[in-house]
């Protein structure tokens, strides 16, 4: 062997054992970011719990899915079953087709609560930063994708999810980054796997397969793009169609489209006769402008030129369409089903972009649109439920915190109690909660709040009416203090 065949050999080993110690270097901060952000998600929502600002919708109905689910049982949710007047005995996949949770059943035999809920969905929301990351430095490069992975973790869409309870939105940032990042990589078979994974999420999201089908049919990727649409679409239409029924659902239940027509051959009948509404429908109402533009503005709208946001315009048309004013709005998780997405997308965008001005190798303009991201990403910060992290009136809790737990305090373990809304997840591993509403339930035990309203009564006095009702039907109260009322019948 010669001399220089050894230096030659000797380079190469050198250069490799040197990329190795920048992926580790890698690895360890994008790790970091990720830890950083579970932990600020998780303390949000475990502050709100332990300061009686969680809700029974939805905290208490995923508790009462995970628990079943961890006990072998089949995942009933009474409090939901009882509120719709279909029993103790309803079931969470003739609500919401979202197997997905029995993933997290494990967990609960570890710590058997909300708490643990909400501790996974913020290691969820967090996981999807590494493949955001991979994604990016691949098509950007390395500072781009610390930058646009701040800027996720830091993201409206994500700080108004984890703010609000807990939902199976968890799942759906990294399914996506999985599906793009590995499909990118031309990994075929994991993104394959995460897109089966979505299915598994929420029935509507074969729209979100089959949007991805139409991104790669676009991109030139005609038989594969194909098979994702005709597999998402045809996978949603079973379930509502099918699945949900086997398990007691109803398809009238999932249809919030009364304005276009009474069922989807109905709504396509109404959209043909007059297509020019239907365009308009979208931007119908201010909230849904506001909601639109808020989805852009974070990659300073640069995802509208990636065939990736086609990914996400299903999902989108499926809120803005609809006849349910909370899906419009910003207030709520459902921006978080498309979060990852638009990144991917505005990456996306901004190397096409370049590309188109054969400038595709400059790295200051690489540099100044991440960092323009992250700093529209912590301009929004303040507006949105991350703000709360950083006031110290927000650890202090609520003021009648202290009679809500000793209210708590009065229910034994075990029995069957109707609970405020804001009460209900305090008590759902020790008891089998129900909302407490104008209809009666008929429970051993009832938890009221008298001094604000709370859902889903229409007023503070039809709270008060409910208390004297329930007196005079033979409840008797039990501990009063701060306007909550515990009754025992």
């Amino acid at each position: 062997m010669t001399g220089d065949t050894l230096v030659a050999r000797a380079g190469a080993a050198a250069a490799t054992a040197s990329r190795t110690i920048r992926l580790s270097g890698h690895r360890l901060r994008v790790g970091a970011i990720a830890l950083l952000a579970a932990v600020a998600y998780a303390v949000l929502g475990l502050v709100k719990l332990a300061s009686f600002k969680a809700s029974t919708f939805d905290l208490v109905i995923m508790d009462q899915t995970v628990r079943n689910y961890a006990a072998f049982r089949p995942p009933h949710v009474p409090v939901l079953g009882m509120f719709h007047g279909r029993g103790m005995d309803y079931l969470q996949l003739a609500d919401h087709f979202s197997p997905v949770y029995a993933l997290l059943a494990p967990f609960y035999w570890i710590h058997d609560g909300p708490e643990t809920l909400i501790v996974a969905q913020a290691v969820l929301f967090a996981a999807a930063i590494p493949f955001l990351w991979r994604y990016t430095r691949r098509v950007l490069g390395v500072a781009p994708a610390y930058l646009v992975s701040a800027a996720y973790a830091l993201s409206w869409p994500v700080s108004q999810a984890v703010a609000f309870d807990v939902h199976e939105v968890m799942f759906v940032p990294l399914l996506t980054a999985i599906m793009i990042e590995r499909y990118h990589a031309g990994r075929m078979l994991p993104a394959f796997l995460a897109m089966v994974g979505l299915l598994l999420v929420k029935e509507d999201m074969g729209l979100m397969v089959a949007g991805f089908g139409l991104c790669l049919i676009v991109m030139g990727e005609r038989w594969r793009g194909a098979l994702c649409a005709v597999f998402g679409i045809g996978a949603m239409l079973l379930v509502r169609g099918l699945v949900t029924s086997v398990f007691g659902g109803n398809a009238r239940d999932f249809w919030a489209y009364g304005h276009l027509g009474s069922d989807l051959p109905g709504a396509a009948l109404g959209i043909m006769r007059d297509p020019l509404a239907a365009l308009l429908l979208p931007f119908s109402d201010e909230a849904k402008v506001d909601t639109l533009f808020l989805l852009a503005w974070p990659t300073l709208m640069l995802c509208l030129l990636s065939p990736l946001s086609l990914a996400a315009l299903p999902h989108v048309l499926e809120r803005l369409l609809s006849d349910r004013v909370q899906w419009w709005q910003a207030d709520f998780q459902y921006s978080a089903f498309t979060v990852v997405i638009l990144f991917c997308a505005g990456v996306d965008g901004l190397a096409r972009l370049l590309r188109w001005y054969e400038r595709s190798g400059d790295t200051a303009l690489k540099l100044v649109w991440s960092a323009g991201v992250c700093v529209v990403a912590l301009t929004l910060v303040p507006k949105f439920a991350f703000d709360q992290l950083y006031h110290p009136a927000f650890y202090k809790g609520d003021p009648k915190a202290a009679a809500a737990a000793e209210a708590v305090s009065k229910v034994p373990s075990g029995v069957t109690v109707e609970a405020v809304n804001a009460v209900g997840p305090a008590l759902t591993s020790r008891a089998t909660v129900l909302l407490w509403s104008p209809t009666p339930r008929g429970a051993p035990w009832v938890v009221a709040d008298t001094s604000r309203w709370e859902f889903p009564f229409g007023s503070l006095n039809d709270q008060l009416a409910k208390v004297n009702e329930l007196q005079g039907q033979g409840y008797v109260k039990v501990f009063e203090r701060d306007g909550y009322v515990v009754l025992r019948r």
